[in-house]
C-alpha cells in the first residue's frame, strides 16, 4: 500500500536550537543546546537543558511548524522564536529537518479507527 492510498498525512520532524548571535541572555540560554521533535515528541540529548518558561513560549508553535505550510505563509519563512522575557536575548530556533508518514490509524483515539500507536510500532 502506498502512502497516497491511506488515511494519513506527513509531518515535519524538527530541530529546536537555542541562538544567541551575540545577544545577552537572561534566562539560562546556551547557545547550541537544543531538543528535537518527532511526531508528538520532545527528545533532548543527555545534558541538553531548556528553561521550562522558555519552552511555553515555543510549544504551541512546533504543532504548526511541522505541517505543510503556504510557502509565504510565516509559518514557513520566520524559523526564530523570542524567549518571552522582554529583556532576555536569547532565541529559539526551529528547523524542520525531514518528513514522516503518519496514519490516522496510528494516531486517533476513535475506537472504530485504531490501529497499532505509530510509537508502539517504532519501539519493534
Amino acid at each position: 500500500m502506498t502512502h497516497s492510498d491511506e488515511n494519513g498525512f506527513w509531518l515535519y520532524d524538527l530541530r529546536v536550537e537555542t541562538v544567541l548571535d551575540g545577544r545577552t541572555p537572561v534566562c539560562r540560554h546556551i547557545e547550541g543546546e537544543s531538543f528535537q521533535v518527532v511526531g508528538e515528541s520532545l527528545i533532548f540529548d543527555q545534558g541538553q537543558k531548556v528553561s521550562m518558561y522558555a519552552l511555553a513560549a515555543v510549544l504551541p508553535l512546533l504543532p504548526a511548524k511541522q505541517r505543510e505550510t503556504n510557502p509565504h505563509d510565516w509559518m514557513s519563512t520566520d524559523a526564530e522564536i523570542a524567549c518571552p522575557d522582554p529583556h532576555c536575548g536569547g532565541r529559539f530556533r526551529i528547523l524542520r529537518t525531514q518528513k514522516r508518514w503518519f496514519t490516522h490509524a496510528e494516531t486517533t483515539g476513535l475506537p472504530d479507527d485504531r490501529a497499532t500507536p505509530y510509537w508502539q510500532k517504532e519501539s519493534k
